[in-house]
């Protein structure tokens, strides 16, 4: 289950029992003739039903829907309203699962807030209306929900961000994997197009893999990978994106970056790359296809396409070569 069906189904589920429990609410009120506690619970029913509706409405964007904030705000303040107006202390306990909607529809800093006001406009309204022991005693218990909740939902975004961390980075590098590849480089391709701006991509390889491999082990190709990806992440530029396509290819994204700053930075990788002397393996090199975003680019596949044959030109030519194919030509 996605994210964001996950989201409208816990949203859905969320409005629809306080709707029934505040629709109970009603009918026991009107039951024994409290109209006026009657008619706030039915308005109260009527607004986490709209809630309910614009979930299913907007069940495609749960991710980014700011009615929740709206409808959430104006069952609070009605609330609010109806403690100070109305001579009927028990309806402070209805504040209770109000405090568990707003954590669980809204995000975690919003929910929070609204909570926390809730919170204080109860206190000083129980201050007021109710002796002390008992205030205190409510306002622990609404204390510790607020505190449990959010702490829950903390959790749950924590754990969410690290399984989607997870999904997206390689564990050995650290560096982003290929699934998230495509994704970006679509959205820099819709930049460049939209602004105007150069756009290039670089695919590079660790020369003789399967030598280092057969010499050094399995242990041995990972740590070469692993230095190697700490060392690309010190050379490339603030804006630049790293990724891991296997065990010993590399895919840089670089945003704003003409024919002339690819080359540069290519040459600036593989030069530091030959110099440096590596842990377990000594020295090692790297073959670089390069290319340029031309003006009939708009698909990933055909960037990636030409850098992967950039670099199968770079080591027709031996190790530690690089290799530029322009966008708007058919070799270099």
């Amino acid at each position: 289950m996605t994210e964001t069906r996950l989201r409208t189904f816990t949203h859905l589920a969320g409005y629809c029992l306080a709707t029934l429990f505040i629709a109970s609410l009603a009918f026991q009120n009107l039951r024994y003739g409290f109209y006026s506690l009657f008619y706030l619970a039915a308005g109260m029913a009527l607004l986490t039903l709209a809630g309910a509706g614009y979930t299913f409405v907007c069940r495609r964007h749960q991710l980014s829907a700011p009615g929740h904030l709206a409808i959430l705000a104006a069952l609070n303040c009605g609330l609010i309203a109806a403690m100070y107006t109305m001579s009927t202390p028990g309806i402070s306990h209805w504040s209770m699962p109000l405090i568990l909607l707003n954590l669980l529809i809204l995000p975690l800093r919003q929910g929070l807030i609204l909570s926390l006001l809730l919170f204080m406009a109860l206190a000083a309204f129980l201050l007021v209306r109710q002796p002390f022991q008992e205030t205190v005693t409510v306002m622990t218990g609404a204390l510790a929900l607020i505190t449990i909740g959010a702490l829950y939902i903390w959790h749950y975004n924590h754990m969410a961000q690290s399984a989607e961390d997870l999904a997206i980075t390689d564990p050995v590098t650290g560096a982003h994997n290929a699934r998230f590849l495509d994704e970006t480089l679509q959205k820099e391709i819709s930049r460049a197009i939209a602004t105007g701006h150069s756009l290039s991509v670089v695919t590079l390889a660790i020369d003789y893999a399967d030598e280092v491999e057969d010499l050094h082990g399995k242990p041995g190709m990972q740590t070469l990978f692993r230095d190697v990806t700490q060392h690309l992440f010190g050379v490339i530029r603030a804006g630049d994106t790293l990724y891991t396509l296997n065990e010993s290819e590399f895919f840089l994204i670089l945003p704003f970056t003409p024919e002339e700053g690819v080359r540069v930075i290519a040459e600036r990788i593989r030069r530091t790359i030959a110099e440096h002397n590596w842990a377990m393996v000594g020295k090692a090199t790297v073959s670089l296809g390069c290319t340029t975003r031309g003006s009939g680019d708009t698909r990933t596949d055909t960037l990636r396409k030409r850098a992967s044959l950039a670099l199968e030109e770079a080591r027709k030519r031996g190790a530690d070569s690089i290799w530029f194919l322009p966008g708007d030509a058919a070799g270099s």
